[in-house]
């Protein structure tokens, strides 16, 4: 089985979240289980690493275009290299147009290196593009949604011109959406089968609570037999307190009240047990619910934040840093992360939708337990033994969980329990890995 990715990030070469960091682990458990598999993505200008270049050329409609190549893991990484991306950073407010312009470089490039792929699976709406035109080919392919919030929108009549697809895409039935080219809607239109990833948000993005505005598409997938969600997975070996160089590394209780000593000597924390937060400060993960619990949260909890984006919830933090139970460290810091993970006592995640999320995997496998809100892959994924779940988003719903939270910690018996039946899930990519080549297989055989 031959398969391409095409994503707009893979870790570690590019990375501003869970996007890349599924697109490192994946193909790589996808290769040991083996599949030939590629990975096409931009050659960003800040790319972490050192690509050789495999192919130079023209590609018509778009212009000078080349190639690097570098293999990991038994897995082959393409980079895209366009004018486009020779900028800092990854996202910019002009990406439509960018990655239409990487979208029409991809299969072209691909044909130049005589790679032909059984099944073409391209990542959120960046990809979008490559995955219609390879249903215009006929090519087997998948779509999968990592964040339906994001489409790649764009007024149709200026973009139209920029893809290079035929008229019937630019309808209610193809790519249009409300007089706009929608980027998004083109992958799940042109996809044979689509993909999020977990089930819980599969079935919630067939709403209109959570369906973004594509519900009836979604619908209509979901009727057709070609919308489902398969769980991520977790990078077993980046993610290993048994072998992480960032904490004093444990593989049971006692190592972890020593990871858990070294976050409070190293922030100076008094007694009261530690809530740890790693997460983007975006509405979409509540963190404007955890500010306003901060007044109820702090009577019982430490609490320490690790974070960056929006400038009104950075500021807040910023100000209820200079109360003592609060941290807040501005920014993405990986090792430090990596000790708020092994060393708090419980993390929060109140978000108001959670596609799948990884935070919650990583903190029960390093022993701290999620108070978790239930959408999304948190609900697949936090059993109700294990951690602490609320279903409203609002502030008063997770100050609950967390006194409910800190109660159950008072029973250091109890704790402890949850925290082994945490620690001993199972979130490898193994069995995810393996059901998406299952699919790719019976997309192939159509």
């Amino acid at each position: 089985m031959r398969v391409v990715h095409v994503t707009s990030e893979v870790f570690p070469f590019s990375r501003s979240g869970g996007l890349g960091d599924v697109l490192g682990a994946l193909p790589a458990v996808q290769a040991q289980q083996g599949a030939q598999v590629t990975v096409v993505s931009p050659w960003y200008a800040a790319l972490a690493g050192h690509p050789a270049e495999v192919w130079t050329g023209d590609i018509p409609e778009v212009g000078p275009v080349r190639v690097g190549e570098l293999e990991q893991g038994g897995v082959q990484f393409l980079f895209v290299a366009l004018d486009e991306f020779d900028r800092p950073g990854l996202y910019h407010a002009d990406d439509v147009w960018r990655f239409t312009r990487f979208g029409r470089a991809v299969l072209p490039a691909l044909a130049a290196l005589d790679l032909h792929p059984d099944v073409l699976h391209g990542h959120d709406w960046q990809a979008g593009l490559v995955v219609a035109q390879a249903h215009d080919l006929g090519w087997p392919t998948a779509f999968t949604v990592h964040n339906l919030q994001y489409q790649g929108r764009w007024n149709l009549a200026e973009a139209a011109g920029w893809t290079g697809l035929g008229a019937a895409w630019f309808s209610a039935e193809g790519a249009e959406f409300y007089g706009d080219l929608n980027l998004m809607k083109a992958g799940l239109v042109g996809a044979d089968h689509v993909t999020t990833v977990s089930p819980q948000y599969a079935r919630e993005i067939t709403t209109s609570e959570y369906g973004e505005g594509l519900e009836g598409v979604l619908v209509w997938l979901t009727l057709e037999g070609r919308l489902s969600g398969i769980l991520n997975g977790l990078d077993q070996e980046r993610w290993d307190p048994r072998t992480d160089p960032d904490v004093p590394t444990f593989g049971d209780l006692a190592g972890k009240a020593a990871a858990t000593a070294a976050l409070r000597a190293e922030f100076g924390l008094d007694s009261a047990p530690i809530l740890g937060v790693v997460s983007r400060l975006a509405d979409q993960k509540g963190m404007d619910l955890l500010i306003e619990a901060l007044p109820e949260l702090v009577q019982h909890w430490n609490v320490v934040v690790l974070g960056g984006g929006d400038p009104l919830l950075t500021a807040a933090l910023q100000g209820w840093a200079q109360h003592p139970r609060v941290i807040f460290a501005q920014g993405m810091n990986e090792p430090l992360a990596h000790r708020i993970y092994a060393g708090a006592d419980a993390f929060a995640m109140p978000s108001r939708f959670e596609p799948c999320g990884l935070s919650q995997m990583i903190a029960m496998r390093y022993g701290t337990l999620p108070v978790v809100r239930e959408t999304g892959g948190l609900v697949d994924t936090v059993p109700a033994d294990v951690g602490f779940r609320f279903a409203e988003a609002t502030p008063q719903a997770l100050a609950l969980a967390c006194q409910a939270a800190h109660t159950a910690f008072q029973d250091r018996a109890g704790w402890a329990a949850r925290v082994d039946r945490g620690m001993a899930l199972d979130f490898s990519w193994t069995g995810p890995a393996r059901q998406y080549l299952d699919l790719y297989e019976r997309l192939a055989a159509r």
